[in-house]
């Protein structure tokens, strides 16, 4: 479609700014950003929406609208909502490149003008295909004749003849084909995701192709749209490309594109951007629950009486558990991403991947997430889980959220996306019954955080039942101290070990798994007790200990623990 053509459509309320003579472009697709550099994510022929926060300064739209120029954009439209105004510096940089500048009414959203770009481009490249897109965009508005995703990829299977899946960064199905075929193993997701999380820290442009298990994919990322900056930080930097790389979506298709005609890959562009539509309309149903949980955390960290919390609480419960009714239980979950010689802020990126992480896959609402609420402050996130099955307070341990599970299923993905230069720790807290008990409970996740963090790995987790633990205090010895501790008591044994085969370390170990039973220890390891208390007395010989002595046994086990 010609520039000129948006021009003359009112209900997109664009004012022209400059750049009258280029009205005649052809515009081949659209794209929303806010970074300071997005060159990686344009491959031409784009009109660009932007919200300007990415402009510091005067001196900033000269450098952006060189990079939009040098990767083919079309034409640039600003939005007025963040500054009230197009600046001026802007419009005599765009005048200077002959890039032509729209201005975008603060009415406007958005999305409203890259559904109908995308519905013109695609009609005119794609022929009668662009009926096929026509109807994915009517099932995905909101209505009586809406169904979102899931009926997007329907089409795509029944019209394309393409079988295709919508996948989180951590490898949730989000939505796939109701017909043509046996379901995504999760498997097979979570290879996926961790595939596409990989391609997109290299900086490589999709579609990606993997082949898993003989089948060829093609991975196509789904950014989200209009990405909102917080009042006050319209002149802070650009988030880091890392983080914002964990918190794409991808279309996973079942072919390979390499194959396919330009007009194909249009036509799938488009549907990507499509969905992305989609994606900010669910984004922006979150906004309240990140509201309540932002507001129960500045009154639980401020100190406020346990009366003013319980009474946001109130106010919470509905929309978080919708059709309940009553007040639940809740839990603390807080966890921070941190990147290697990077002070930006994690707390955003943090806050989205426990909104993913912390997905109730039994809530019968009208979204996954939307029994979560997740704040992000000081670099943190820190998410409320209601849990109404919870009793009593004095539940078991098995109660609610238990840390390892929380990530068994998506550290695979995510370790792939944090690479070797990027961490996730994350602590979870006991269920409370009150709002007496979320200061401590905020404060137990924190602490089960840091000893989260001091493990290695790229994703970690830690809960409550480790605080009561030597677990706790294990990660926190020095390595000095740690080798030396060990080296003294269990260097004898090894040695000893290795020139006659004894076996005094693995005897050690189920001695004190035995807690010290002759009978027991000697029945595990089919040695008759006597052998048994030969070799604890070579043990004990060797080492100046005696393990009959409570301490001698604790120093042992700590040992082991520790080695």
């Amino acid at each position: 479609m010609r520039l000129r053509a948006l021009l003359d459509t009112d209900a997109l309320g664009l004012k022209l700014l400059g750049g009258e003579e280029e009205l005649d472009r052809t515009v081949r697709g659209v794209m929303t950003t806010d970074l300071r550099d997005p060159s990686r994510y344009l491959s031409g022929g784009e009109l660009v929406l932007t919200g300007l926060a990415w402009r510091r300064d005067a001196a900033d739209s000269e450098p952006f609208v060189r990079i939009l120029v040098q990767a083919g954009v079309v034409a640039l439209a600003a939005g007025e909502a963040e500054l009230g105004s197009v600046p001026e510096d802007l419009v005599l940089a765009c005048a200077r490149h002959r890039m032509p500048l729209f201005a975008v009414n603060e009415s406007v959203a958005f999305a409203t003008i890259t559904e109908h770009v995308v519905r013109q481009v695609s009609g005119e490249r794609a022929g009668d295909l662009a009926a096929v897109v026509d109807r994915h965009r009517r099932m995905m508005t909101s209505g009586p004749a809406g169904g979102g995703p899931d009926v997007v990829l329907d089409l795509l299977g029944s019209d394309l003849d393409l079988r295709a899946w919508l996948l989180s960064p951590t490898g949730r199905l989000i939505a796939g084909p109701k017909v043509g075929g046996p379901a995504l193993p999760a498997g097979t997701c979570a290879r996926l995701a961790a595939e596409h999380l990989t391609a997109g820290r290299t900086g490589r442009r999709g579609p990606h192709r993997v082949t898993l298990d003989g089948t060829t994919y093609s991975l196509f990322p789904i950014r989200g749209g209009h990405r909102p900056v917080p009042a006050g930080r319209a002149a802070q930097a650009a988030p880091d490309v890392r983080g914002t790389v964990l918190s794409d979506w991808l279309l996973a298709v079942e072919a390979d594109a390499g194959d396919w005609p330009e007009e194909r890959l249009d036509l799938l562009q488009g549907v990507t951007q499509l969905i992305a539509v989609e994606r900010d309309r669910r984004d922006a149903a979150r906004t309240v629950r990140r509201r309540l949980a932002q507001e129960v955390l500045e009154l639980v960290q401020t100190g406020a009486p346990p009366a003013e919390i319980a009474a946001r609480l109130r106010v919470a419960a509905p929309v978080l558990l919708p059709g309940l009714g009553t007040a639940p239980h809740w839990q603390v979950v807080v966890a921070r991403v941190e990147w290697d010689g990077s002070p930006a802020d994690g707390g955003p990126v943090a806050q989205a991947l426990l909104e993913e992480i912390l997905v109730d896959p039994l809530s019968t609402g009208p979204e996954p997430s939307d029994r979560i609420a997740v704040a992000h402050t000081g670099g943190e996130a820190v998410a409320l889980v209601p849990l109404p099955a919870v009793a009593t307070e004095h539940d078991g341990p098995g109660t609610g959220i238990l840390a390892d599970a929380l990530l068994e299923s998506v550290r695979g993905p995510l370790s792939a996306g944090l690479d070797d230069d990027g961490r996730l720790t994350l602590g979870v807290s006991a269920a409370v019954h009150s709002a007496e008990g979320l200061r401590g409970a905020l404060e137990e996740a924190r602490h089960a955080r840091r000893v989260a963090a001091a493990r290695p790995g790229s994703v970690c987790a830690a809960g409550h039942q480790e605080l009561a633990s030597h677990v706790l205090l294990l990660p926190f010895v020095p390595d000095d101290v740690r080798r030396a501790f060990t080296a003294r008591l269990l260097d004898p044994l090894r040695d000893y070990d290795r020139r006659h085969r004894a076996e005094l370390i693995p005897t050690l170990e189920a001695f004190l798994d035995c807690d010290g039973s002759w009978t027991r220890c000697a029945t595990r390891l089919h040695l008759h007790v006597n052998t048994l208390r030969y070799r604890v007395g070579r043990i004990e010989q060797l080492t100046g200990r005696d393990l009959s002595r409570l301490e001698d046994k604790l120093d042992f086990f700590l040992a082991l623990r520790m080695s």
